[in-house]
C-alpha cells in the first residue's frame, strides 16, 4: 500500500539519463530525478523514497527524509508566509511544508523555530502542518501504569513546568519539580508516568517514582564503582550539574540513594565521594 507522506519501498522500472521510474502501485510511475539517485539502481529492485506531492499537485519521490513524516512530530523553521499561510522548512528541499492560517495556534513569524505536527489533509489531500495539536492527542483512553515508562517529546512551556507528548498519543504533564537537566521545546527525552488523575490527565517525571527509582539509581551507582575501582567523586556535595551528567537523576533523589546504600552496608561516604565496601568490591 502506498503512503503519501512517509518513506516507501518501491520497485525500479525504468532507467533514463534524468532519473528513474518506480511503480507506485495505483499511482503509476513516480520519477526520481537522477540528483537524488545515490547508487546504482537495479531492475526490480526496491529503493527507499519518500513521497509528496508538487507544486503542480503532480506525486513526487526523493530520498531524502523529511524532519517529520506524517503522523510525526519535528521541530521546523518558518521560512515565509502569504496570504495562504506560513511556510517551513521540513527537510524537502523541492517543496516547503505550508502550516495553514487555520492550523496556526498564533500568529506565525519568519525564522521562527516551532514544533509541527504533519498530517494529510482530508479535505484537499495536501499534506499540511499544524500547530494545534488538542486534536490529534488524547484521543484513545490513558492506559498507563505507575512508573511506566514512555517517550516524550517538550511540547511547550507552561507557568507549572512543561506539557509533554506521551507515546504520540497524550498530553502529559511534568511538573517545574520534577524536571532536572536542560529541556527545551523540541527536546525528545526517556520518562515515567507518575499518575493518571481523576479528571484523566496524566503527570510525568524524569526518573522513575519511589522506590522503584532508588532500586534501579541504587544498580547504576554499584556498576558504575565496580567498573570505576570501587570509587566515584561524587557525594552530597557535588553539584547538581555534575551528578546529573552521570546519572541523569537529581541530587536529591541521587543523596537518598547513597543513603540507602550506606545504611545497606554497600558503601562508604568520604569528603570527595563515595566507595564501594570491600566485600560489594
Amino acid at each position: 500500500m502506498i503512503r503519501i507522506g512517509q518513506v516507501n519501498q518501491l520497485p525500479v522500472t525504468k532507467e533514463t539519463d534524468f532519473g528513474v521510474f518506480l511503480d507506485a502501485e495505483d499511482y503509476g510511475s513516480v520519477m526520481l530525478p537522477a540528483k537524488f539517485v545515490n547508487q546504482p539502481p537495479v531492475m526490480g529492485e526496491p529503493m527507499d523514497v519518500f513521497l509528496f506531492f508538487d507544486s503542480d499537485n503532480q506525486l513526487a519521490a526523493t530520498t531524502e527524509v523529511p524532519v517529520a513524516q506524517v503522523g510525526e512530530w519535528g521541530m521546523m523553521k518558518v521560512v515565509g508566509i502569504n496570504k495562504t499561510g506560513a511556510f517551513v522548512d521540513w527537510g524537502i528541499r523541492e517543496k516547503d511544508l505550508l502550516i495553514p492560517f487555520s492550523e496556526q495556534r498564533g500568529r506565525l513569524s519568519a525564522g521562527q523555530s516551532i514544533l509541527v505536527y504533519v498530517y494529510t489533509d482530508k479535505a484537499s489531500g495536501r499534506i499540511v502542518g499544524t500547530t494545534k495539536f488538542n486534536k490529534w492527542l488524547d484521543k484513545t483512553p490513558a492506559t498507563y501504569t505507575r512508573n511506566q515508562k514512555v517517550d516524550l517529546l517538550i511540547a511547550e512551556r507552561s507557568q507549572f513546568g512543561f506539557k509533554a507528548i506521551v507515546n504520540g498519543e497524550h498530553w502529559g504533564m511534568l511538573f517545574q519539580s520534577d524536571v532536572f537537566g536542560r529541556l527545551f521545546v523540541g527536546k525528545r527525552v526517556k520518562g515515567y508516568i507518575k499518575q493518571i488523575r481523576e479528571d484523566g490527565k496524566i503527570d510525568v517525571s524524569l526518573q522513575k517514582i519511589g522506590v522503584a527509582k532508588l532500586d534501579e539509581l541504587s544498580e547504576k551507582i554499584l556498576d558504575l564503582l565496580r567498573k570505576k575501582d570501587g570509587f566515584l567523586p561524587l557525594c552530597d556535595k557535588s553539584s547538581p550539574e555534575e551528578i546529573f551528567s552521570v546519572f541523569r537523576t537529581s541530587k536529591g533523589t541521587f543523596k537518598k540513594t547513597i543513603g540507602q546504600l550506606y545504611k545497606k552496608g554497600y558503601i562508604t561516604i568520604e569528603s570527595g565521594g563515595i566507595r564501594l565496601t570491600s566485600d560489594q568490591a
